[in-house]
């Protein structure tokens, strides 16, 4: 046969080859090409190929199921063409079976190196040929069955997630205002409290303080836990939560367990999942928040780091809601003031690295 000259075949099914898979044949013997039509052309559309750059060409317009691949061809051979398809993103994973009348070794395991799937030997069996190819086509459409099953799985999976997610930040966002009603409290203290702490962790992880501390840490997880930092309130008496009195003694040691009673609830809630991470960073701000950096905080009197960091950034957004909000014993500092407050206290109640982060964004603060 002659060698070196393209010649591309006009195939001449009938309309229904459309609905065929796509079967690209690349062999300068048009002998060869012929009998895979032959061979083939009842199940599959044959498109077939006398050189490797034709081939090319040829794909950049349209995407077989498979390439059947000669590897002695001139001018570019099988080797250089397969190269080919796989350095390009959109041939990379059509499947090649290498036709070739070469028997040695070496040559079957370049191929199969370079990504070819299969290696017939020429002259090659028809029912060979035809049973390989319709094996990798089968192979072909149940890896595509599969990736379509994984695809919709996946679909499904995210979109349970996603219902999992919102159903337990509505639960978190309620559980968040039963607390407020609890305590008495109607101004959203949870919501700014949470505005605050965002705007501190934000402004703490671009300082570069703490940043060993930081390694690792989901802020958006810190930001949602600490909506729960006063759940031991429901543990407190009415009668000492909603006075709108001075407390005494007594009673402020009874205020004094609410950390401890919320760190106990979220640790139980945390027994009965394995979604632990939520709650134990709403149990750690819940028992460390009114911690103080001089070791007179309650409950359990921690010094400087020895207070969790996530105790020490909701200490700062605690303070100034407290300070900016009405209470019944008290009127409203303005933020000015607060913030003037929150600075002189800096190495007494406060973290005075963290007061450094407060003074650059305290401006977010301000409603």
């Amino acid at each position: 046969m002659r060698k070196g000259k393209v010649i591309i075949m006009a195939d001449t099914h009938n309309a229904t080859v459309k609905t065929k898979p796509q079967v690209m044949v690349v062999d300068d013997n048009v002998v060869n090409l012929q009998v895979a039509r032959k061979a083939l052309g009842e199940i599959y559309t044959i498109v077939p190929v006398t050189s490797g750059k034709m081939a090319l060409t040829l794909l950049e317009k349209s995407l077989p199921a498979l390439i059947l691949l000669d590897i002695d061809m001139p001018d570019m051979d099988g080797f250089e063409t397969i190269r080919c398809i796989k350095d390009n993103e959109a041939t990379a994973e059509i499947p090649v079976i290498f036709l070739t009348a070469l028997s040695d070794g070496g040559s079957e395991l370049e191929g199969l190196r370079l990504g070819a799937v299969d290696y017939i030997t020429k002259p090659f069996s028809v029912p060979l040929l035809v049973q390989r190819v319709n094996l990798h086509i089968e192979l072909i459409r149940q890896q595509s069955d599969l990736k379509r099953f994984n695809d919709n799985l996946t679909q499904m999976v995210d979109e349970k997630t996603k219902t999992i997610e919102e159903l337990q930040h509505a639960i978190i966002h309620a559980l968040g205002d039963l607390i407020e009603c609890r305590d008495g409290l109607t101004g959203g203290h949870v919501a700014r409290t949470q505005k605050y702490l965002r705007a501190m962790a934000d402004g703490l992880a671009e300082s570069g303080f703490y940043a060993k501390e930081l390694e690792g840490v989901d802020l958006n997880v810190w930001v949602e836990s600490a909506q729960l930092h006063d759940i031991g309130k429901v543990g407190i008496p009415d009668n000492i939560l909603r006075k709108p009195g001075k407390l005494t003694f007594d009673e402020f040691e009874t205020i004094k367990t609410h950390p401890i009673i919320g760190e106990n609830a979220l640790k139980g809630a945390m027994e009965m999942t394995s979604a632990k991470e939520f709650l134990s960073h709403a149990a750690i701000v819940a028992i460390s928040h009114h911690e103080k950096w001089d070791g007179s905080g309650y409950p359990h009197g921690l010094k400087e780091t020895e207070i969790p960091l996530l105790g020490r950034l909701m200490a700062i957004a605690d303070v100034y809601d407290a300070l900016v909000s009405e209470r019944p014993y008290k009127k409203a500092f303005s933020h000015e003031t607060a913030v003037e407050i929150i600075i002189g206290d800096s190495g007494k109640h406060f973290d005075p690295l963290l007061v450094e982060v407060f003074k650059m964004h305290a401006h977010q603060f301000e409603i």
